[in-house]
């Protein structure tokens, strides 16, 4: 038996807390140990993601895995056969951690008939000769694909970040003890440097962060959004950020960092307050809202400083 945990926006978080086992801290925790409530960012200045400048999951999983004091084995493969051949001698010896994937080519779920560039991740169970069986965090507990389907999402060719074609994570072992407490803790100094914008990662041309990247959002809301980009805030980028500042909030609350806990708090209200606005076409209210959180990034990072 492996036991399912599922969430789509937080599908790293939930495979990583699949993968960790009765061991494993919540989603809501690994995933503010990623990192990821930690900023803004603007990608080529037209797409928003209220995650940290230069920041994406893989980073966000390796760093979360440290503080923790896990480690894993990570590998790729060069072509389909290889990837198919290293799969099935993993799963022999436990779950694997696959992606990013493409998720427009998990043809599993709904509406999903084409690449669309966005990721996803999920835990593969087992391999026969003509399916691949996984849970899968989007809701969809033991599902299965027949194989070059999920080779095809699996290669990820439109998922920029993705640092090898069919990529896996497997191995996971504790190499020392760290409670969650003391894993939020070590996690401060990270997270402010995400907020203060960290110069070591790289990041797409025209891509900008912070308050200037909200701002800007906030500008094109006024214009008229791209179709595309509505839709990116709507089915996703809002509720991920909503409740990734939410659990940061929490978790911030927990060490006792009560003044970034309420900045914290604060900016999830006033992002989860973008959800209807952008639905139903108010964007005089949410490009207010926007310009009210802009300033917030910088006082998180004083206060929690």
């Amino acid at each position: 038996m492996h036991p399912y945990i599922g969430s789509g926006p937080y599908c790293y978080a939930n495979s990583l807390a699949m993968l960790l086992g009765p061991d494993a801290p919540s989603p809501s925790v690994i995933e503010v140990l990623t990192g990821s409530p930690f900023g803004f960012e603007l990608i080529a200045s037209r797409l928003p993601f209220f995650d940290p400048y230069g920041w994406d999951p893989d980073r966000g999983l390796d760093d979360a895995l440290d503080l923790l004091g896990w480690t894993c084995r990570r590998d790729g493969a060069d072509d389909a056969d290889q990837a198919l051949a290293m799969l099935r001698e993993a799963v022999e010896v436990g779950p694997v951690l696959a992606g990013p994937m493409e998720i427009g080519l998990l043809r599993h779920l709904p509406g999903m008939t084409g690449p669309i560039e966005s990721d996803h991740f999920v835990v593969v169970l087992e391999v026969d000769e003509a399916l691949v069986r996984f849970h899968d965090p989007h809701g969809c507990p033991y599902a299965t694909l027949p194989i070059p389907d999920f080779l095809a999402a699996w290669r990820a060719d439109t998922i920029d970040y993705r640092s090898t074609p069919y990529p896996m994570r497997t191995g996971f072992r504790r190499v020392r003890e760290v409670t969650v407490e003391a894993a939020l803790r070590a996690a401060v100094p990270g997270a402010v440097a995400w907020l203060r914008g960290r110069a070591d990662v790289p990041v797409s041309a025209g891509t900008i962060g912070g308050a200037a990247a909200v701002h800007r959002l906030a500008d094109q809301v006024t214009d008229g959004l791209d179709p595309a980009v509505r839709d990116h805030l709507a089915h996703f980028a809002i509720r991920v950020g909503a409740r990734r500042l939410a659990d940061a909030g929490t978790a911030l609350a927990g060490l006792g960092h009560d003044r970034a806990a309420a900045v914290a708090t604060r900016q999830a209200r006033l992002v989860g307050s973008l959800q209807h606005d952008i639905v139903n076409g108010h964007p005089a209210s949410a490009a207010d809202t926007l310009r009210q959180l802009a300033p917030t990034y910088d006082e998180l990072a004083a206060v929690l400083g």
